[in-house]
């Protein structure tokens, strides 16, 4: 197996330092507004599909995984063009536009949610991947690595890696000087930003953690946006307050929450009546009945074979090719 990708982004960091050998093409997001940056984009994506079909060449795979987004395009047409069998991956409980330009050319398409109108044999529902770090950490373990009290509740805010602004403040406003105790991940961005405003030595403040597994095996309750990270939550049966990014394309994010809210392990917060958070963080922690509730219908809801399941048919797309 081996991966390609942007030398631009994060993989050209993160894919070496696991051990895989990584082929890079020049490929960037296509801005919506008209300008240089736009053109800049398009040509590259013009010449994209040529430097994958190099690659194709090269690696001479049996199958293709586009993982969505703009770099897995390109790689899916090259694909398609030596037919070579491929894939793609959505996070989401929408279709994002990358992938719905990739889609004709892909002979199967993963989806972490169901999507109306995107129907088998082409389109299958399998959840989303969950990565090794993130499984669960037994609970005595994970709040001694973290230094939380071993006893009473813990609640965990992440607003993933880039942090959210509008969490941060709530958290450390709400119990930055009392209240639960609090491992806060705010993203790098933001942690200089807050370490000065928290007052107490059972509120964990942190910019992130690559032990994410144990900073859920830590918590009794999450507070966090809505991303394709809702998964881990499931995976962990973790009862969550999901707060979607309103800005998110085609409001996804807030499809996202409502999924596991009507599966009855989340309650969708939005961001405009933000002031909720803390009355409904309160209640939920001093209820331990809900919490175990609302944690059994987030395992319910998990898909943790995800990763087996699609590997599994990549491996019968490739065996139909030979």
């Amino acid at each position: 197996m081996t991966f390609a990708g942007s030398p631009d982004r994060v993989e050209a960091r993160l894919v070496p330092e696991a051990g895989f050998e990584l082929d890079t093409f020049r490929v960037s997001g296509l801005p919506r507004r008209p300008g240089v940056a736009q053109a800049r984009a398009a040509l590259r994506a013009l010449a994209a599909p040529a430097a994958c079909e190099r690659i194709l060449g090269r690696r001479r795979p049996d199958a293709v995984l586009g993982g969505g987004g703009y770099v897995s395009g390109p790689m899916v047409l090259a694909a398609a063009r030596r037919r070579i069998p491929a894939a793609l991956m959505e996070a989401d409980a929408h279709l994002g536009l990358a992938n719905r330009l990739a889609a004709p050319f892909a002979r199967r398409v993963f989806l972490s949610f169901p999507i109306p109108g995107r129907e088998p044999p082409k389109y299958r529902v399998t959840g989303r991947p969950i990565p090794a770090r993130s499984q669960p950490v037994p609970r005595k373990e994970a709040r001694r690595l973290f230094d939380l009290p071993q006893e009473g509740p813990v609640l965990l805010v992440a607003g993933g890696s880039l942090g959210a602004r509008a969490l941060n403040d709530l958290a450390i406003e709400s119990f930055g000087s009392a209240g639960p105790a609090v491992l806060h991940l705010s993203g790098e961005g933001e942690h200089e930003r807050l370490r000065g405003r928290v007052s107490r030595a059972d509120y964990r403040l942190l910019p992130f953690t690559y032990d994410y597994g144990a900073a859920l095996g830590a918590a009794d309750l999450v507070l966090s946006r809505a991303g394709g990270g809702v998964w881990e939550l499931a995976a962990a049966g973790k009862p969550a307050i999901l707060v979607p990014y309103p800005l998110a394309t085609a409001d996804h994010q807030t499809k996202n929450a409502r999924y596991f809210q009507t599966a009855g392990g989340a309650i969708l917060v939005p961001e405009s009546e933000l002031g909720r958070v803390p009355e409904i963080v309160r209640s939920l922690l001093g209820d331990a009945r809900r919490l175990e509730e609302m944690g059994a219908a987030m395992r319910r809801a998990a898909r943790p074979g995800a990763a087996g399941e699609i590997a599994e048919e990549l491996m019968g797309l490739a065996a139909a090719r030979g």
